[in-house]
């Protein structure tokens, strides 16, 4: 990777009064980017002092770009190559306690200005609101720590054309069963961007937010299709991270999606029940996620959560937590603020099963009384763990613990209920007997509710799979409702 060069300093007040830089390892002008640094602090700063113009006090500006590169092949032939490149210059305004935001993908001076005074104008015709308004002083970044999010991978399409044909190759190779293939595919993805705040008329000062950090994200995926006619099954797999040599083989991509296409062949109904479940673990980050979306702000001040008012009460059973950690080096969830730029903060959000935290911005934070989580635009690194799970605790030690009941591999249709908790999913997977896969299983639905089945969590297995930024392993539910044939 091409070293980072330093930025350039930035324009404001300087000595101990002056905000820190909260920028991290920047890219040279020609790391894939068409602009740099110091060209979106100009257009920043031409920003905000037109919004000062204006008569605003507080403002905030977001200047970005992302670049990439998507290729697709399928059946051993090229099928689509796009290349994209996108940029935006996002603008908020405050007039007292009134909020206006408009956006422009040109970054002509009058561009920009048309962009703000639209922004004012919204606020100006907006009803007052007493959440509305920048971070507090108290909870802005000063520091950004270098978590190494920037590996751009310099790939042209030729290249990640025989990347892509080698996984779907692997895939096809694997059994003659593997007959054919929805595709295989390689992406890689970078962007950048600065932010900066005035309040108060002022920038560049303690308690006023400035800085950005450039991040990638790159993956490599197959959906290979075993059988043929009436009898076909499909299954998929991918790898996807910051930096390129962090990438599973094309490979062992291929293998492992063509393997789990294959196990799904000649499925089975099964009768109507209730039986433990347990959930792979892609699937079990989604149950985190349902969980996150339950106790993040805009569901609790609306009052539209099952877990309203959860605050240091029980809703897993005592051997689980929930950790967060923004800081982790490379890692697809870690960031040194959130996107108002508050700092983040590594945080016990799930303690022996108690809430000890909700995933809070500053507007809800203080439309519900409290302080900001910093994580407005979303959840960092979250580790749901159970302090039962032993090392050996593979997939193979969980279907054990199964017993008898379903292994779900794959989940459809999106029957969440958030104001009630009802559960009810599509589902595909395994029937599981004496802790053995039995046979695959699939035209089912499984139900329940989540505060049950957050309750009724009976064990977390070693297998971790890194979702996003969510990461845990396959997850055993004591007792659903699975309706069959």
């Amino acid at each position: 990777m091409k070293k980072s060069r330093s930025p350039a300093p930035a324009s404001g007040p300087t000595g101990p009064s002056s905000s820190p830089d909260t920028t991290t390892a920047y890219p040279d002008p020609e790391a894939g980017f068409q602009y740099h640094r110091q060209q979106f602090e100009a257009l920043a700063d031409l920003a905000l002092q037109h919004a000062k113009q204006l008569g605003a006090a507080d403002a905030a500006v977001e200047v970005s770009e992302a670049a990439g590169l998507n290729v697709s092949v399928r059946m051993g032939e090229l099928e689509n190559v796009e290349r994209n490149r996108d940029k935006s210059l996002g603008v908020t305004v405050y007039i007292g306690q009134r909020r206006g935001n408009a956006s422009s993908s040109d970054f002509s001076p009058q561009a920009i200005r048309q962009a703000v005074q639209a922004a004012y104008d919204i606020a100006r015709y907006t009803a007052e609101d007493p959440a509305a308004g920048l971070p507090d002083e108290q909870d802005v970044a000063t520091e950004a720590p270098e978590l190494e999010l920037f590996h751009p991978w310099p790939i042209d399409a030729h290249e990640a054309q025989q990347l892509a044909l080698r996984c779907e190759a692997a895939a096809l190779q694997t059994s003659k069963k593997i007959c054919n293939s929805e595709g295989a595919g390689v992406s890689a993805q970078q962007s950048h961007f600065y932010a900066e705040h005035m309040r108060g008329g002022e920038r560049a000062r303690a308690g006023i937010f400035r800085g950005g950090y450039a991040s990638s994200r790159h993956s490599l995926s197959v959906s290979p299709i075993a059988g043929k006619g009436a009898q076909m099954q499909r299954d998929y797999w991918y790898s996807s991270m910051r930096s390129p040599a962090d990438l599973a083989s094309p490979e062992a991509v291929g293998r492992y999606a063509a393997e789990r296409a294959l196990a799904r062949l000649q499925p089975r109904k099964i009768a109507t029940t209730e039986c433990p479940v347990l959930f792979e673990s892609p699937l079990a980050a989604g149950l985190l996620g349902a969980f996150v979306q339950a106790i993040s702000g805009g569901a609790l001040y609306r009052k539209t959560s099952f877990l309203t008012d959860s605050l240091g009460r029980q809703v897993f059973p005592e051997h689980i937590d929930l950790y967060e950690d923004p800081l982790i080096v490379r890692a697809k969830g870690s960031a040194p603020f959130d996107s108002e730029g508050v700092q983040t903060v590594p945080r016990q959000v799930l303690s022996s099963g108690c809430v000890k935290g909700y995933f809070l911005g500053s507007y809800s934070a203080r439309k519900l009384g409290m302080r900001t989580s910093g994580n407005a635009g979303g959840s960092h690194n979250l580790a749901l763990r159970s302090r039962l799970t032993q090392p050996e605790d593979d997939l193979p030690a969980m279907l054990r613990r199964l017993g008898t009941g379903l292994f779900v591999t794959e989940l459809m249709g999106q029957g969440v209920n958030y104001v009630t908790g009802d559960y009810s999913r599509g589902a595909s997977g395994f029937w599981v007997e004496n802790g053995e896969i039995a046979y695959p299983v699939q035209e089912i639905t499984i139900a329940g509710n989540l505060k049950e089945m957050f309750l009724g969590l009976a064990a977390i297995g070693a297998d971790e799979f890194a979702f996003g930024s969510k990461n845990v392993g396959s997850v055993l539910i004591e007792r659903m409702k699975v309706a069959g044939s």
